[in-house]
């Protein structure tokens, strides 16, 4: 079997990649640069000058190539053999008629635990969508942000104390609501100072969060491994790590007890598993970071199967075209001839050949192509906030 053709789909919000071959077996992959999805776009057909006419099956090998010929590695290069590496294991599963899992070792489990997202603007929507997604049947909420998802229209300020206070009592307001029914993974998406990361982390401890999620900016393992010294809250981080190598250097230093490696960024199912391994070696748990496809999905959900530190899967409800509002489905279902369904806070594993999913024909004619605009919410004193 030899590749054919490497091609760029942007479909709404995401980017896939569709790698075909003179067989007539198709797979499919997706690319996490959701701020930046044209370049990964373009690197895929860099990328594919070199793939095509080769074999499809050589999936390590043709790994290092892409992360090694050209000395630079990068979010949407890396974003770009992400995707190429799902859609290269999507391939060979469908060749051989197993699902992926069961080429990386065979089933752990068959079932994933998951957690639906909540995104609002007011505390008292948070509180009423906590209900609506315990109806559903979810026994963990995630992308949970006391610190409120408000518009990058809205002047920023809050004094220290004010800031601190009310995200705390947001966080103790949910727990009351959700009782000891739901697992509370609080999402602070890097707001926050090492110094402000501490005094919040102490200030929720008693309501018993699973983990917290980048409580800083994840660039510097030091400061993250600083702030994990002084909480007792596990956390979680890695959603925006590209290398396997930021995630060793970030476990070596005590820094997470919840990999966040998301597999459409840090190389796909092959790096995934590499981070995996590396996790299981210093007793970190794993959560793969997908808010995108359901695409993305179903290659975390083989991975899930087939490693023994999985802990729980991210299943996106909420980010449709950008915008943080909580819904029902999987975002982006309507692009996939399938999608994994709850049931008692799991999904069950896929178990189609590959990853057991497929793009339909005409999803850029359901979803055209949507980019993410460039903005920050500004701060009164006229500097910016991340959120």
């Amino acid at each position: 079997m030899k590749i054919t053709q490497v091609e760029p789909l942007h479909v709404g919000q995401f980017m896939f990649v569709k790698v075909s071959t003179d067989e007539g077996i198709v797979g499919y992959g997706e690319a996490g640069t959701w701020g930046h999805i044209e370049a990964a776009g373009a690197c895929m057909l860099r990328f594919g000058e070199y793939l095509v006419g080769r074999d499809p099956s050589a999936i390590e090998h043709h790994w290092n190539v892409m992360h090694r010929f050209s000395y630079f590695q990068g979010l949407a290069i890396n974003a770009a053999i992400s995707a190429i590496d799902m859609a290269l294991w999507d391939i060979k599963g469908k060749a051989l008629g197993v699902p992926i899992y069961q080429l990386l070792g065979g089933a752990v489990r068959t079932k994933a635990r998951i957690y639906g997202h909540i995104y609002e603007h007011s505390i008292e929507k948070m509180l009423e969508e906590c209900q609506v997604k315990m109806e559903a049947g979810f026994t963990a909420f995630g992308h949970l942000n006391p610190f409120l998802d408000e518009g990058h229209d809205q002047v920023y300020f809050k004094t220290h104390v004010k800031k601190m206070r009310e995200a705390i009592d947001n966080t103790e307001r949910m727990r009351e609501v959700v009782g000891d029914r739901v697992d509370l993974l609080i999402e602070v998406h890097r707001r926050l100072t090492p110094a402000e990361a501490v005094v919040f982390a102490r200030g929720i401890e008693h309501t018993h969060p699973m983990f917290i999620e980048d409580p800083i900016r994840p660039e510097s393992a030091d400061a993250m491994a600083r702030v994990a010294e002084k909480i007792h809250i596990p956390i979680a981080t890695g959603e925006r790590f590209s290398t396997i190598y930021e995630f060793q250097a970030l476990m070596a230093r005590g820094g997470v007890e919840y990999a966040r490696v998301d597999l459409c960024l840090c190389g796909g199912i092959t790096g995934a598993r590499k981070v995996a391994a590396l996790a299981e070696a210093h007793n970190v748990q794993v959560v793969p970071h997908n808010p995108l496809s359901p695409i993305g999905l179903a290659a975390c959900l083989q991975l899930d199967a087939a490693i023994p530190n999985f802990a729980i899967q991210e299943y996106a409800t909420g980010f449709e075209a950008g915008i943080f509002e909580s819904r029902p489905e999987h975002l982006g279902s309507n692009i996939v001839d399938q999608v994994p369904l709850p049931l008692n806070g799991f999904v069950d594993i896929p178990s189609g050949p590959g990853l057991g999913m497929n793009l339909l024909p005409d999803a850029q004619r359901i979803r055209p192509p949507l980019s993410k605009p460039i903005s920050m919410r500004p701060h009164f004193d006229g500097s910016m906030v991340d959120q």
